[in-house]
């Protein structure tokens, strides 16, 4: 979840100084049109591409789950139902939730909003694309898509630049007549937005409901009794990276009588509905018994008056101390001043007595304590947000009510923007279910609330089903998953099958298996086995392959090589720590600022970097950069402000993103901003020189990579996201930055968050965007996809393990991917102008058990070497296996691609040379030996003996290369 803190004590997190801007060219949002056409150069990169063949596994974690957006359920078996999740896909269950089936993963985007099924017609799914939340990562779609197979395949429906669907709904008579509501676009104003309605089945819609470019629609509810009643939920919003206007005038909820055709406003004051500037979010839900009844959840950005209380004593307030002398401050009471620093926690090493000393001699001014809490970049309020408040009306709109008298405490707070679904049961028009950080029950008609989540079951509500025919039975979707109840929230389960972790990074350690490191999207952080693969049976020995080591959303991850013990880890704005994995001791890590100085600037996902020169230093960056001699202990501010400066909003903003140091030289550092900064610094950090200038301005640096190869050589890549902008802004410079190429010019337009340089091929780059993986083989001139066994799922993160040569790729969405690139990296310009090439094969060990079960019940033991090739012709391709005489055992054909290719060889005989096999053997033995007898195995198969071997692959143009493997007989005692 993405919180905004306001508090004086957490403000710390977001502070700076205020510089002057320069006028640049901002970003402008990347045509739907040009989205569209970089779906299709996908799907080209990823037909033409030499790496098609080499797949990649998931290797999980599936148990936290993902952000889940929609939950659809069939009314006839409620054990049947869709799932539809923020980033990682459309996903179906027959089993209630034991399983899932992906039906959505190879389209334009993945990203989902709303779901709608018809279910009388063959389960027509509908699809909205684009997450209605208006989170950090709430990828953006490219409209309405429609199945009439189960999802076997999809048409594209149109709506291509709504960018976010908040609700589809099918009428319940006529399938061919269907509702959108569009919020639009996330950072950038636009006019496709509103509400939207086909009645031939999408060939066709009309906007019929529109108020301007900012005031998207966000909810809707249909009369099951009249369709012709229908009701919309309008909202105001105005996302920057710096600023988020949560709220305004324009929001309410509008009726319509006649389809959806025109509409009427009926949320004005005088009806008793919220009409200030500053009504946000709202949810609907509407009573199928009495389609008069209809609830609304708001997030009311109003401001809670100040409390007043005689009763309680004067605190010292922050603002006090601007402009108060000397004097009046060393009369102050100690016992008030310490506590007003341990509130707003400023560090131990400060005291009222130690202030007061140093106010005393003039090295301190009380104003000093204000400037340490003020950022001047960060909006602040004197109180809290009324947050979330319900209404009901009981005439069809005509007139509402709110349903209780007092605030609806840690339910929305300022970021109502997350939230906003509300249910009425089915069954009783007074139980309703209200979503936000708990999920909350009311059976009188909202008067009063009570928190039904209960074990295994994660915060951050965002979909629910009620069921219409038993009471209490739910099921929830939420940032962890999906959960279910028959009792109304008193016991839980999970139903978290499918791999839909939203990864923000990835690490590894040196460890034999090596383990994967990643931080989640409110998961926390969290470690595992390379080898993981998938099963339910860790449930019986009551541990998970992985482990949580870290709570809030998990960051960036760091791993001590020496011991594969200490671990740096963090959650959001800039709150790290360094843990031993054996003891678990903790000690945190954050950098802070000095009385005198306003505060520092984190990002949400702070940068940190463990120097690999020596692994006890490590590097962190606010909008400053700082370093520990320490192991990230006695934190050292190296730097001035290494950012444009901030802008003043309600969202941290002119932060470090990213910190590079050569792997060729100790002290060349690198660091990016989300403003667009990218600086060097070839002292260790202690000077700095700004060398992005001539880069495109104003875009998040996503990273800054020091290649592995040459010292001076550099990446970078640009991120638009934040102005939606989605152009692949790819750059390296020769020379430490002082001059940047263009390069990734082939790519689709897809934002790119990641871009890494193989630690063994210079000429190997890897990049991840919104909605995939790419690889260049020429430095970055050209790439092609690599996306066997992984969806369009958008990648952050990916590393090189440098003793596995395994990928790791860290999406956000469906967790880890892993593959070996061993043979990618052999990918020279050398080998790929030869015709044919075949890669090294490894040793086999035998075993007499190949083809046996281990009981009755059991598969047989089958035995697989992987026969990896490279040909640059497309064709029928030839491969016979040999003994070391050269007698031919096994032929098989292959059709194979340009490029990478794996052939998997049973190791088996073909019957027809199993006698001529056998002689061989047998005439090939030594006197005292024992004479050779092939048999089948149980599975009816003849497998090779010990031996020495030879692969021959012949393309189909005549070209030939040979290769030899070996099947080692298994060591045995002597029997003499």
């Amino acid at each position: 979840m993405q919180k905004r803190i306001l508090s004086v004590a957490l403000l710390i997190a977001l502070g700076g100084t205020v510089q002057a801007q320069k006028k640049t060219k901002q970003p402008t949002a990347t045509p739907a049109k040009e989205r569209l056409q970089a779906y299709e150069k996908r799907q080209q990169l990823e037909q033409a591409s030499p790496v098609s063949n080499l797949e990649l596994r998931n290797a999980g974690p599936s148990i936290m789950s993902g952000r889940i957006t929609d939950i659809e359920v069939s009314p006839a078996d409620p054990t049947t139902f869709y799932a539809a999740f923020a980033s990682g896909g459309l996903w179906k269950t027959t089993n209630n939730g034991l399983s899932f089936e992906p039906l959505f993963d190879e389209q334009a985007v993945m990203t989902i909003g709303d779901i709608a099924i018809d279910w009388d017609n063959n389960e027509t799914i509908w699809i909205g694309t684009g997450e209605s939340n208006s989170s950090r990562s709430s990828y953006s779609g490219v409209g309405v898509y429609k199945s009439t197979d189960g999802g076997k395949s999809w048409q594209h429906m149109g709506l291509d630049d709504t960018h976010h669907i908040g609700k589809v709904i099918v009428h319940p008579n006529d399938p061919n007549t269907v509702w959108v509501a569009a919020v639009g676009h996330l950072y950038s104003p636009n006019k496709e937005r509103g509400i939207f309605k086909t009645t031939d089945g999408g060939k066709t819609w009309t906007k019929t409901l529109y108020l301007d470019d900012n005031t998207g629609a966000i909810d809707l509810q249909v009369d099951p009794q009249n369709p012709n009643n229908v009701y919309a939920a309008m909202w105001h919003r105005e996302r920057r990276a710096w600023n988020f206007v949560e709220g305004g005038k324009t929001s309410g909820v509008f009726k319509s009588t006649d389809g959806g055709n025109t509409w009427a406003d009926i949320s004005t004051a005088q009806s008793g509905f919220p009409d200030s500037d500053n009504v946000g979010r709202i949810g609907l839900s509407l009573f199928p018994g009495n389609p008069n009844i209809m609830y609304a959840l708001v997030d009311n950005y109003d401001r809670r008056p100040l409390a007043q209380d005689a009763d309680e004593p004067e605190m010292l307030d922050n603002n006090l101390f601007e402009g108060m002398s000397a004097e009046a401050f060393l009369k102050l009471d100690d016992k008030s001043l310490n506590e007003f620093l341990d509130n707003n926690r400023f560090p131990r090493e400060y005291t009222a007595k130690s202030l007061k000393a140093q106010v005393a001699r003039g090295e301190l001014k009380p104003a000093d304590l204000s400037q340490y809490l003020t950022d001047p970049t960060a909006e602040t309020y004197a109180s809290e947000v009324k947050g979330a408040e319900v209404y009901r009306t009981d005439d069809g709109g005509k007139t509402w009510r709110k349903t209780h008298d007092d605030y609806i405490n840690d339910m929305y707070s300022s970021y109502g923007y997350y939230f906003g679904v509300v249910r009425v049961a089915p069954t009783d028009p007074n139980k309703i279910y209200i979503l936000g950080v708990p999920l909350l029950l009311s059976e009188d008609g909202g008067k009063t609330f009570r928190n039904i989540e209960g074990d295994n079951v994660h915060s951050d509500h965002q979909a629910l089903w009620v069921s219409p025919d038993k009471s209490g039975y739910l099921i929830n979707g939420n940032d962890g998953g999906i959960n279910i109840t028959y009792d109304d929230g008193k016991t839980w389960y999970y139903a978290n099958a499918p791999a839909v972790g939203q990864f923000y990074s990835v690490a590894v350690d040196m460890a034999k298996p090596y383990n994967v490191y990643g931080g989640l999207q409110d998961n926390g952080t969290w470690y595992g086995p390379s080898n993981y693969e998938y099963s339910t049976g860790w449930t019986s020995r009551g541990r998970y392959p992985y482990e949580r080591i870290g709570g809030g959303d998990g960051m960036m991850v760091q791993v001590d090589w020496r011991d594969n013990n200490t671990v740096y880890l963090g959650s959001q704005y800039g709150n790290y720590t360094r843990l031993n994995k054996q003891t678990g001791e903790r000690v945190f890590i954050k950098p802070s600022h000095k009385l005198g100085e306003t505060p520092l600037r984190f990002n949400w996902e702070a940068p940190i970097h463990l120097s690999r020169h020596n692994q006890d230093i490590l590097y962190f960056g606010s909008n400053k950069f700082h370093r520990s001699l320490k192991r990230g202990e006695e934190m050292e501010t190296l730097s001035g402000d290494l950012t444009n400066g901030g802008k003043r909003g309600d969202v941290g903003y002119g932060t470090l993103t990213t910190i590079d140091e050569s792997p060729k030289r100790f002290g060349l550092l690198y660091t990016g901003s989300d403003d667009g900064v990218v600086q060097v610094s070839k002292d260790g950090g202690y000077t700095w020189a700004r060398i992005s200038d001539k880069l495109p301005q104003n875009l998040w640096v996503s990273t800054v990579v020091a290649s592995n190869h040459e010292q001076d050589r550099v990446y970078t890549s640009l991120n638009g996201y934040r102005w939606d902008d989605f152009t692949p802004y790819l750059y390296v410079s020769e020379d430490n930055g002082r001059k940047w190429e263009r390069i990734g010019t082939n790519l689709p337009q897809e934002a790119i968050n990641v871009v890494k340089e193989d630690p063994k091929n210079p000429n190997l780059l890897y990049v991840g965007t919104d909605h995939g993986l790419y690889i260049s083989l020429d430095r970055g001139k050209t790439f092609t996809a690599m996306s066997n066994g992984m969806p369009a799922v958008a990648v952050h993160d990916v590393v090189v393990h440098p003793r596995e040569n395994d990928l790791v790729v860290g999406t956000h969405g469906r967790s880890v991917y892993l593959t070996n690139v061993e043979h990618v990296q052999q990918l020279t310009p050398e080998l790929m102008n030869q015709p044919l090439h075949l890669f090294s094969l490894k040793t086999m060990l035998y075993s007499d058990r190949w083809g046996q079960k281990w009981g009755a019940w059991s598969e047989p033991t089958e035995p697989e070497l992987t026969i990896p090739f490279y040909t640059n012709t497309t064709g029928n391709t030839t491969i016979r296996i040999k003994t070391d005489k050269g007698q031919v055992v096994q032929e098989m054909q292959d059709q194979s691609e340009r490029g990478l290719n794996y052939v998997t060889y049973d190791l088996s005989v073909a019957e027809a040379n199993a006698q001529a096999y056998e002689t061989a053997l047998n005439n090939a033995k030594k006197e005292n030996e024992d004479a050779v007898k092939i048999e089948p195995s149980e599975n009816k198969v003849i497998y090779l003996q010990p031996g020495t071997y030879t692969v021959e692959v012949v393309t189909s143009n005549g070209t030939t290369k040979t290769q030899e493997f070996t099947i080692k007989a298994p060591e045995r005692r002597s029997r003499s």
